[in-house]
């Protein structure tokens, strides 16, 4: 079969070491692989993508495991490798595999045979903003979260809060959950606590903040990080 990369390795990533297989000719033109062990830490990765560049290795080919795949991406990138993230369930799909075949020796053999597909790895600019944006959408969804679960303690103690202001968990209607967990119970104390437009619905404010708050609503409050 057609060699398509003359030197190139096939990396195993795990948590804790990265198996790395290299692939290239000996004095004779046979060709060897090479199986070294490396763990994970910024260091060792260094020496894995030393030993590539010094093998003069240009092709690198990995599966996309989890979230570990990365530390180890970013550094080979930075060494100009060319990097290819393969899907697992595509590798286990080409055949002729043999069972004693370690994942590293399989992958290294499969990409110098150029029989591997990569996924598409955006740069790394365009990776921070998606961790950005997907950091802002938790951090949304979070407060989603709690917000019901203080409207929920709120609602079992008829307190309808949520049906004057706007945002629960908003300047005012923090000030009067803290109200509430420090013991206050006045609807019209509770209510002068307003800020901004919503002083203008104080009336109101008092009709909902009338219900049967208790010390067990309160130590429920209290455990809620909002």
């Amino acid at each position: 079969m057609h060699v398509r990369h003359t030197v190139c390795c096939g990396l195993d990533v795990h948590k804790k070491t990265v198996a790395a297989c290299l692939r290239r000719p000996d004095l004779r033109g046979q060709r060897r692989s090479e199986v070294r062990t490396f763990a994970t830490t910024t260091g060792a990765l260094l020496e894995l993508a030393e030993w590539l560049v010094a093998a003069r290795c240009t092709d690198v080919a990995m599966e996309s495991t989890g979230i570990y795949w990365r530390p180890v991406y970013q550094i080979l990138e930075e060494r100009q490798l060319t990097v290819l993230l393969v899907n697992a369930a595509h590798v286990k799909k080409v055949p002729g595999r043999k069972t004693d075949v370690e994942d590293c020796e399989w992958l290294a053999e499969l990409l110098e045979h150029g029989l591997l597909r990569g996924s598409f790895v955006p740069p790394a600019p365009l990776r921070a903003l998606r961790e950005l944006t997907r950091a802002r959408r938790q951090l949304i969804d979070a407060h989603s979260e709690e917000a019901n679960r203080v409207q929920k303690v709120l609602e079992t103690a008829n307190i309808k809060l949520g049906d004057v202001a706007t945002d629960v968990l908003g300047v005012s209607g923090r000030a009067m959950l803290k109200g509430l967990i420090a013991g206050e119970r006045d609807p019209t104390t509770l209510a002068a606590l307003a800020r901004g437009r919503l002083r203008e619905k104080r009336a109101a404010l008092v009709d909902v903040l009338i219900g049967r708050f208790t010390d067990h609503h309160a130590f429920l409050l209290q455990h809620l990080p909002f």
